[in-house]
């Protein structure tokens, strides 16, 4: 029994001093600044929605205290610091039907969630004791690419749809006519019987320490602001008193403007302009940069734009609640034993979410040198389970396109190179301090929140774009959806397309895009609640695809090993190849019997 976690352990030992003193470079502080910013985003975003799903017995508070908590606790102990912990969609799904069951049957949430977070936990040491991680060799790239999409897809919709809604909270002025503009007023009307000495103390509070009362006629009320008209019982009259300045077109400027410049920034790093150490800084501190231009640009115009608001008081969000769940007294008995039915959905949901995402990060493409810790990994979440429900916090699990963002921010490149020639990609910095900091930061957001409001949410929701744009462009799935769309003349050299036949690779393709709609929509319906089956259901899809394809083009089109390494060891076999056949040919030669000699004499 868990021999997996021992040796998991073991292997990461070694490493645990240099995982602190590999942070000391300048890469990773603009790391740290860039995941704090989606860390707190996706937080906000994720507690707002759990508040209105659980009648704020969870909220904005709980999700920053539960994030920094989990969060730190798993970048100081797990097997890769490099993951990300967030919670999830399916996870909010399953919170509010919960919720919505506990209150239809009178018992409580909060307790009830408690003894399911326990036996997800008991079932999680269990998986971890009988080293359940090895199933993992069955994560194929059609399950790791599938997972991905739907998550990348599912960052890149929430971005798009939460700028949407912008503009319902702020119309857009279609009716506005500039020749119609000396029709355009609104003045404050007071009421029939107003009350003129609020009026007085209102417009005139200096007069009242001298004991002066202003004669204050009905035209008076047009001094009032909005909020003092309403205040006072007065009512709004004019064709204009329902403007509001165009926040929405700006707010999609700041929006496009954040991704455009992050992936013009980001793209600098291999420019031929500049010097290497300026291309490589600006590169680095892309998303950084692209943060503060845009927070420049909105803080010079000075539009009212939605600002990033974080709790400023450390308190429940619910009153009726507290910091800690107790176990028993709310709930009947036999409540504690069937809480382990919903669990078994939710460890099924855990262990998927959690292991997909253990395997995109760790794949040979990133050159990780100081080895996985699936086993660990899964044994710190199990642990976390605990934690958060006692506290009543919410679970959390490894968020993939966040992870990824923190992967990709961290990638080491050579320094010199021939003019011309590309820097090569020589892996990522592998440490703990960046994950660290990002959740300690997160923790003290509270206190950082006078700081924080300057920052505008459209430029959050860019980044958010930004992040579901770059993890669905790492993905095979991306290339081969674009061949659907090219001529054979002009499709790239891509490797699998040498042993596999087109149409066998549109069809692997189509599946893939089925699967991921089906997933997609159980992920939006009522039917979400059977979400972590259908993600156990991919594995036994791609097993079943043995029946379609061949085993030699499933090597090709789900195999991990990177794309340019592939292609570099076909080449270097037929080089290998070319030379025997021609050290062969001139060995025949040489060993060739001569053939009879004839001699002709001229005499």
């Amino acid at each position: 029994l868990f021999g997996g976690l021992i040796k998991d352990i073991q292997r990461k030992a070694p490493w645990y001093c240099s995982d602190f003193y590999d942070a000391l470079n300048l890469q990773c502080f603009s790391a740290t600044l860039y995941i704090y910013l989606a860390t707190v985003t996706n937080a906000i975003t994720f507690g707002g929605m759990l508040g209105d799903a659980t009648d704020n017995m969870q909220g904005v508070l709980e999700s920053f205290l539960g994030t920094a908590i989990a969060g730190a606790f798993f970048c100081l102990c797990s097997g890769q610091p490099l993951t990300i912990l967030s919670s999830t969609g399916p996870v909010l799904v399953f919170e509010r039907l919960l919720f919505s069951f506990s209150k239809d049957y009178s018992f409580d949430y909060l307790e009830f969630r408690l003894w399911i977070g326990l036996w997800v936990a008991f079932f999680g040491l269990i998986l971890v004791a009988t080293e359940a991680s090895y199933l993992v060799q069955y994560f194929t790239r059609f399950t790791e690419e599938g997972f991905c999409a739907l998550i990348s897809f599912i960052f890149i919709y929430d971005a798009v749809k939460k700028m949407l809604s912008l503009a319902e909270h702020f119309p857009i002025n279609w009716d506005y006519k500039i020749s119609d503009v000396p029709l355009y007023s609104c003045t404050c009307r007071g009421p029939e019987r107003g009350n003129s000495s609020l009026l007085n103390e209102t417009l005139f509070p200096a007069s009242r320490g001298f004991g002066q009362q202003a004669d204050l006629e009905s035209g008076n009320w047009s001094l009032l602001t909005k909020d003092q008209c309403v205040q006072l019982g007065g009512h709004l009259v004019g064709k204009s008193c329902n403007y509001v300045p165009d926040i929405t077109f700006m707010s999609f400027v700041l929006f496009l403007g954040t991704f455009l410049c992050s992936m013009m920034l980001k793209g600098f790093k291999t420019s031929r302009y500049f010097p290497t150490m300026l291309r490589r800084l600006v590169g680095d501190f892309a998303i950084i940069l692209a943060i503060l231009i845009f927070c420049g640009i909105d803080a010079v115009l000075g539009l009212e734009t939605p600002k990033l608001i974080v709790p400023s008081e450390f308190k429940p969000t619910n009153p009726t609640r507290g910091w800690v769940v107790f176990p028993f007294g709310a709930n009947p008995w036999w409540v504690y034993l069937v809480s382990s039915v919903p669990a078994i959905l939710v460890i099924i949901l855990i262990f998927m979410d959690q292991q997909i995402t253990a395997v995109i990060l760790n794949r040979k493409e990133y050159k990780l040198q100081k080895g996985a810790g699936f086993h660990l990994d899964f044994f710190c979440v199990s642990l976390l389970m605990i934690l958060t429900s006692v506290m009543g916090l919410p679970w959390y699990v490894s968020a993939t396109v966040i992870s990824l963002a923190h992967m990709d921010s961290l990638k080491k490149e050579s320094t010199t190179c021939a003019p011309g020639e590309q820097p090569k990609f020589l892996g990522i910095r592998e440490q703990r301090m960046t994950g660290l900091m990002v959740f300690l930061l997160t923790g003290l957001s509270v206190f950082l929140a006078p700081v924080l409001k300057f920052i505008p949410m459209p430029v959050l929701y860019g980044i958010f774009l930004y992040m579901g744009v770059s993890a669905l462009s790492s993905i095979q799935l991306t290339d081969r959806l674009q061949l659907l769309l090219m001529p054979a003349k002009h499709q790239p050299d891509f490797i699998y397309l040498r042993h596999v036949p087109l149409r066998k690779v549109h069809l692997f393709t189509f599946i893939q895009i089925l699967c991921l709609a089906v997933l997609w929509i159980l992920k939006s319906t009522e039917a979400a609640i059977i979400f972590p089956l259908m993600l156990l259901a991919l594995v036994g899809i791609r097993k079943a695809m043995e029946c379609i394809f061949s085993l030699h083009d499933l090597a090709w089109l789900d195999d991990i090993i990177p794309e340019k390494d592939r292609k570099e060891e076909e080449e270097e076999l037929k080089r290998k190849q070319d030379l025997d056949e021609s050290d062969s040919e001139e060995s025949e030669r040489m060993y060739q019997e001569k053939g009879p000699e004839i001699n002709i004499s001229v005499n």
